[in-house]
């Protein structure tokens, strides 16, 4: 399989795409910048392909949607960027991940980083500043949201899997030297879902944590909820979600 994987430079991203190279996929990594490049060196002298583009940057991750499908179609994508603080919190963690699903070339699988502290995000999307001009978004928002555009693409695209990971708590340069979860199970769930043939894994619309599907915030099965987060992504970005297979 071909399985693009965001935020390949360290931590979660890093490994997925380790261990799906060791498995024998077609992987193509994703950094930020050319600065970046030293922490996928190990992948690319493994195989890896490679796309480039801060996801921050709106145009920037419309290149990176086009370096993507200048390689091919793939069959998975990884959406596993994304920052905790600060005004790229809604660019990277909601908008990169919407206009990457909405202009690539659609693959069968989807899976996106979630948080449990999703639960704690507000199912409000009045004056949302996706930009990040102000930061008037925080990172439980952001869950809420990604974990939401899981669900509506189940609904709305039956026929690719999408699902969303939380990984927990785990030590990557996020989360921290301190943090008490498995880093292992946590890249080990979004590979799965990437790749299995098990049924549990041939699933859409699921939020998983270590293997086991659980219960979302209450707003993320609404579908009212979901089509108007859609309409605000679409309003801003200037790319409504494609509704046809493609």
């Amino acid at each position: 399989m071909r399985i693009l994987v965001t935020g390949s430079a360290d931590g979660l991203g890093h490994a997925a795409a380790e261990a799906l190279l060791d498995e024998g996929h077609d992987v193509v990594v994703h950094v930020r910048s050319h600065e970046r490049l030293a922490g996928v060196e190990d992948l690319l002298r493994h195989g890896a392909g490679l796309v480039v583009g801060d996801l921050s940057d709106l145009s920037q991750t419309h290149d990176v949607a086009g370096q993507a499908n200048e390689i091919g179609r793939m069959d998975a994508v990884i959406h596993n960027a994304g920052v905790y603080s600060g005004r790229d919190v809604l660019p990277v963690n909601v908008v990169a991940p919407y206009v990457l699903t909405a202009t690539m070339r659609r693959p069968d699988r989807l899976v996106y980083l979630s948080s449990g502290m999703h639960r704690g995000g507000r199912p409000v999307l009045d004056h949302v500043d996706w930009a990040g001009a102000r930061q008037a978004g925080n990172y439980s928002d952001s869950k809420l949201y990604v974990t939401t555009l899981v669900a509506a693409l189940a609904r709305l695209w039956p026929e690719v899997l999408s699902n969303a990971v939380d990984p927990g708590w785990v030590p990557t340069r996020m989360g921290g030297p301190a943090a008490p979860d498995d880093l292992r199970l946590g890249h080990l769930t979004q590979a799965w879902l990437a790749t299995s043939q098990d049924p549990e894994a041939l699933t859409s619309g699921g939020y998983w944590h270590h293997g086991r599907r659980h219960d979302p915030h209450p707003s993320v099965p609404d579908a009212r909820f979901q089509d108007k987060l859609l309409a605000a992504l679409a309003d801003y970005t200037g790319v409504p979600l494609p509704t046809a297979a493609v």
